[in-house]
């Protein structure tokens, strides 16, 4: 316990620490994987992903005519497959569906393919313990990495509008790497789950690369066995996401890094082999691309069939 312990502060430190604005999942992509359901062998899903921000904002983060207003939205394919006992291989295939509104310019719309992105997920740490009063204490931990291919349309003319940032793309051009670890302890039905991300990304063809990311979320839930078959968990937590700032032929973009912290909410049921989650998430406090970008609130909505 004291070991398990230990890593936990030495990630969470190295994540907190780390500078990290593909911000908030926008078409570019998002950290964010959440309660993932339990699988002996394989899984296959759908997720919907939706957020919006606003961006080339004025003094104090007052729009203008020039404010940008950008809708995400993802539909995404994604399956996870037990390699081993302990050794766990996920994909994510999403399709991206952006729009940018403009008072001067009217609507833009960019769909299409999104990045690819593989995880694998190694299990250190897989704990029963039967408690004095017949309650069951279970512990699980899982390190991995993967890469993000750039399977998404980069086009580079895109970062040239005035006062703004290089959101409104489809992927990054670039090929990515990240570091991962999960942490899930619970005591009989309640729980905590913890998830982190560190995505370190690489330069694309036009020598633009976007910041390196950390993504930190954490999440309490409580699991109500509603028949032999079914159970509903709800669940709160936090994300904290935090990007340094990009760079283009090497030179340092100003307009964008930064960092932002929300509360989130949601519920995930299953029956059988089916399970359905839903997730909200909602800024609390934001400081994006020095002011120029704010974030709304974003939600998830996945569903997945365990084989």
């Amino acid at each position: 316990m004291k070991k398990l312990t230990f890593s936990l502060i030495v990630i969470l430190l190295f994540f907190g620490n780390a500078k990290a604005c593909d911000i908030c999942g926008c078409g570019v992509g998002s950290n964010y994987v959440g309660l993932l359901p339990e699988f002996k062998k394989y899984i296959v899903g759908a997720r919907y992903r939706y957020n919006s921000i606003a961006t080339s904002l004025g003094v104090d983060g007052l729009p203008t005519y020039l404010t940008n207003y950008e809708r995400y939205a993802t539909a995404e394919l994604w399956g996870g497959f037990n390699l081993t006992k302990k050794l766990r291989l996920l994909a994510f295939v999403p399709y991206n569906f952006n729009s940018r509104t403009n008072e001067t310019n009217g609507i833009k719309h960019k769909n299409g393919l999104g990045d690819i992105t593989t995880l694998f997920y190694y299990e250190l740490l897989n704990t029963k313990k039967a408690l004095a009063n017949n309650k069951l204490l279970v512990n699980t931990f899982w390190v991995g990495g993967g890469v993000k291919l750039p399977t998404g349309n980069y086009i580079p003319t895109d970062k040239n509008i005035v006062n703004s940032n290089n959101l409104f793309q489809l992927g990054t051009g670039s090929i990515d790497y990240s570091i991962a670890a999960m942490y899930d302890l619970r005591y009989q039905d309640i729980g905590v789950n913890m998830n982190a991300v560190y995505r370190l990304n690489g330069s694309n063809k036009y020598i633009y690369k976007y910041g390196n990311k950390v993504t930190i979320a954490s999440q309490v839930y409580h699991k109500f066995k509603l028949s032999n078959n079914a159970s509903f968990a709800p669940n709160i937590g936090y994300i904290y996401e935090s990007s340094s700032q990009d760079s283009d032929s090497n030179e340092q973009v100003d307009i964008s890094g930064g960092n932002v912290n929300m509360g989130t909410f949601g519920f995930e049921a299953n029956y059988n082999r089916i399970s359905i989650g839903f997730n909200w998430q909602t800024p609390l406090s934001q400081s994006l691309a020095g002011g120029i970008v704010k974030a709304n609130s974003r939600m998830m909505l996945h569903c997945s069939v365990t084989l």
